[in-house]
């Protein structure tokens, strides 16, 4: 089969690699354009280009994949299938209906739990204890197409969203390679998804990543893997200091035997200082102050003048 692959974060990149050790013919990648990152804000391509150019293959960027130039580009690579990984943008029916297979697309969820662009790190920030990876042919809604397969993956104990990320992207590459054979042998499955079980996995803002100690432990630890490595899971130390600290591990404690608001430490002794919360305490394991690198809770304490009664904010 011609394939055309669309995609644009690191998750798709083993699948591209894959495709391109197959035996179909990849034509042509499609990401989005260079973005400004960075201080500086120089303009910085995405990592799937970065493969896609390292692979050899022809590279797109259109801002919309949908305008009529964008489909016109596709259509000239006669593609039998379209596969996308973590792209970024829906595509519209006039794009789905280019080729003779339809569009394949890999998500990093059990659908249809976890629609949505974060999918990975809200499966975590809920306490799940197991995900996978679905692929499904394309229809225009968000995530809604008719199941092929599906693969699952057990949850580690105190694994982070980056670590999971790695794991579902190889997991990805294998799905899809069991997808290609099931299109060239006719046998690909359509499993139409059940609606009334979906759940959403909304793109993350900044501020999702703050702190908000009335929350029960178990919460905010599953937060500080969830949102590790973006946006990090942090809260302003001391309150009111305007000084911003990332919290990078943390364990949940018993905290019944002390007194205290949540937000505020009441035992700055051990392997971190222990935080009361809305519901057990939060052991701060790993953290790194604003302008400084990662370190232990225990020198954190040590080096900051933290003691009990201590407020975070």
């Amino acid at each position: 089969m011609r394939i055309v692959f669309m995609g644009s974060a690191a998750l798709a990149c083993p699948c591209l690699e894959m495709l391109a050790e197959s035996r179909d013919v990849l034509v042509a990648a499609v990401t989005q354009p260079d973005r400004p990152k960075g201080r500086n804000l120089a303009l910085q391509p995405c990592p799937l280009k970065l493969c896609a150019r390292r692979l050899g293959l022809p590279v797109l960027t259109p801002e919309s994949i949908n305008t009529g130039e964008s489909v016109a580009a596709v259509q000239g690579f006669a593609p039998d299938l379209v596969v996308v990984v973590a792209y970024g943008q829906l595509l519209k029916p006039r794009v789905l209906g280019i080729p003779l297979h339809g569009c394949v697309n890999v998500h990093a969820s059990l659908l249809p739990r976890y629609r949505g662009a974060a999918p990975i790190q809200w499966t975590l920030v809920n306490g799940d204890s197991e995900t996978g990876v679905t692929t499904m042919f394309m229809d225009a809604g968000m995530d809604t197409g008719d199941i092929i397969h599906q693969q699952r993956v057990a949850i580690r104990e105190g694994e982070t969203a980056g670590e999971l990320h790695d794991r579902l992207a190889v997991a990805g590459a294998d799905l899809l390679r069991r997808t290609l054979e099931s299109i060239r042998a006719g046998s690909a499955p359509r499993l139409v998804q059940d609606s009334a079980q979906a759940t959403g996995a909304p793109k993350l803002r900044k501020e999702d990543g703050r702190m908000q100690w009335t929350r029960t432990a178990v919460r905010l630890y599953h937060e500080i893997n969830g949102f590790n490595p973006w946006p990090g899971s942090f809260c302003e130390a001391p309150a009111g200091s305007g000084r911003r600290l990332r919290v990078i591990r943390a364990t949940v404690e018993d905290a019944s035997g002390y007194i205290g608001t949540p937000g505020t430490v009441v035992q700055p002794e051990g392997e971190g200082p222990l935080v009361m919360t809305g519901n057990g305490g939060l052991r701060l394991l790993e953290v790194q102050p604003e302008g400084r690198t990662r370190m232990t809770g225990r020198d954190y304490v040590h080096g900051h003048g933290v003691h009990a009664g201590t407020c975070l904010g």
